[in-house]
């Protein structure tokens, strides 16, 4: 059976429970996601998604497409993910907090890392701006490096509680510590996954390095991520530090490698600035014929 639903006209809120349910079921199939991804579309557009308990169920959806993330970067439906989270993103509202905010690290998956399988030198350059952004906006990974467990002995509890009576009685005290300590746990994992996203960016980043145009800006933010390598916990840092050797190494290689015309294989900015390098800036403030270096220092 389909689920079809017209956007000019209110649709109960059993159906679209029922709905919800039904597309759970099926977007963590990639053969069925397109579709699903249409109906879950359609729902929001319909502002079908307004309430507690439609925004949970829509969100237990997500999770499920999004388990786990790389799913979101398969060829086939990358469109789809960006589509669907940029209309979930118009849509943030609907979601409590802690949703809206795991929502952004999955938009990080299914945005941003996308962004970075473009042919487009404009979006890959302002994905790569976005990318060392959030990587400058994250703080410092040291106390997020441990995971924090203090477990209290047998031999203390007993101490305190000699009869084991306390089991017996309510804990209002511990129920709260309990849920703080679990919040505290979650906004962690939180984090961590944000660094995970933001490492993957710049992986799926570093992969495009063989395209000309693409290659400052991979060098760039290769460099950035690389300064920044203390926002992240150390296998993490293992991880950059391993790929940013990588993007050194196909730097040495283009630069040694030479092109059929003989010449040393460079970016299109290196190739600028060893010419104009060998200009002189004329009194008119141009760069005018010559050969005395003078704008060496103009480009740098």
């Amino acid at each position: 059976k389909q689920v079809r639903f017209k956007t000019t006209t209110e649709t109960s809120k059993e159906k679209v429970i029922e709905a919800l349910h039904k597309i759970k079921t099926h977007i963590g199939n990639p053969s069925k996601f397109s579709k699903a991804c249409k109906l879950a579309l359609q729902l929001l557009d319909a502002g079908s998604v307004a309430d507690d308990e439609t925004s949970t169920l829509f969100f237990e959806m997500l999770e499920v497409a999004m388990s786990p993330p790389t799913k979101a970067n398969a060829a086939a439906v990358r469109a789809d993910y960006q589509q669907l989270f940029s209309a979930v993103q118009d849509k943030l509202n609907s979601f409590t907090p802690s949703q809206q905010e795991q929502i952004e690290v999955w938009a990080l998956w299914a945005q941003l890392g996308n962004d970075f399988y473009t042919d487009d030198t404009f979006v890959f350059s302002k994905a790569s701006g976005r990318l060392k952004q959030l990587i400058t906006a994250l703080p410092e990974a040291v106390a997020e490096d441990a995971v924090e467990s203090n477990p209290e002995s047998t031999a203390d509890a007993e101490e305190v509680d000699p009869f084991g009576l306390d089991a017996l009685l309510p804990k209002k005290e511990d129920k709260c510590k309990k849920k703080a300590k679990n919040e505290t746990t979650g906004g962690k994992n939180l984090q961590r996954d944000r660094r995970e996203a933001l490492i993957e960016c710049l992986t799926i980043a570093a992969k495009r390095y063989k395209q000309a145009w693409a290659q400052t800006i991979v060098d760039i933010a290769a460099k950035h991520a690389f300064d920044n390598t203390n926002r992240f916990d150390q296998s993490q840092r293992e991880r950059i530090v391993k790929l940013c050797v990588s993007v050194r190494e196909q730097q040495v290689k283009r630069k040694q490698g030479k092109g059929s015309s003989g010449k040393l294989d460079e970016t299109s900015f290196e190739k600028y600035r060893e010419h104009y390098s060998h200009e002189k800036i004329s009194i008119r403030k141009a760069v005018g014929g010559g050969g005395d270096r003078s704008a060496e220092q103009w480009l740098g």
